[in-house]
């Protein structure tokens, strides 16, 4: 089973949430700061991590961005209830998705098994038998989508996505032209059971442009229809 390191200054909710996943089947891992955590998540990295914003020692933001230096595991934000920047400023740091505090254990529980499956299937390898691994690259002008690899290309320039971020791209260069709302998007990238408003596809699609301009100060193959959600503009 997955392992998957638990970051709160909470111990209320890494008792609670311990028990709860271990109840699962999980393997977890606790930390009560964030540099504790960083130095242990870099040397052994988790399927997971489950991490709190505001923390002594190192929040999770500067937390999320020295692991996200050498590691890929993906990661889930907990938030203040009161703090919406919060969530914004999490996804745009690269995290998969995000709670808010106080939440409901069957909410954390589906939100886990949702961004584990998805990073399940990143990580399988080329040639496995399944549905995923069996489609086609993606060559849509000059980006090139793998979802077998979960490799993504701009001009043959590597660009480093979440798990989430591929999904949503990828249902829009599948249909250039054609427009997504952000509920279509939302069902691309998360499973049914698993509510997210429209602000988390408006942060991710924020963040994906932020990736591509990094790698090309004109990209502008992502565009925002107002009041309707987004296309994909093949060049």
């Amino acid at each position: 089973m997955p392992t998957i390191a638990l970051v709160d200054d909470d111990r209320n909710i890494l008792t609670s949430v311990s028990i709860l996943l271990e109840a699962e089947g999980y393997t977890v891992k606790t930390y009560t700061d964030g540099a504790t955590a960083l130095t242990a998540l870099s040397v052994t990295p988790p399927d997971l991590v489950i991490l709190d914003i505001k923390m002594p020692r190192m929040d999770g933001m500067e937390v999320l961005r020295r692991l996200k230096q050498k590691h890929e595991a993906p990661v889930i934000f907990l938030t203040s209830k009161d703090e919406e920047i919060d969530e914004l400023m999490g996804l745009n740091a690269g995290a998969d998705d995000y709670i808010k505090k106080p939440f409901s254990q069957r909410l954390l529980l589906e939100r886990v098994k949702a961004v584990l499956r998805r990073a399940e299937l990143r990580a399988k390898p080329p040639g496995s038998d399944t549905k995923e691994n069996a489609a086609e690259a993606i060559v849509r002008g000059r980006l090139m989508l793998d979802p077998a690899r979960h490799a993504c290309t701009w001009k043959g320039l590597d660009v480093t996505l979440t798990v989430t971020e591929f999904l949503i791209l990828q249902a829009l260069a599948q249909r250039p032209g054609f427009v997504k709302t952000r509920d279509q998007l939302m069902d691309a990238a998360y499973d049914d059971q698993v509510y997210v408003d429209d602000r988390t596809i408006d942060s991710h699609i924020k963040r994906l442009r932020k990736k591509f301009k990094e790698a090309d100060d004109d990209f502008e193959a992502i565009e925002t229809l107002y009041g309707v959600g987004y296309r994909y503009k093949e060049s």
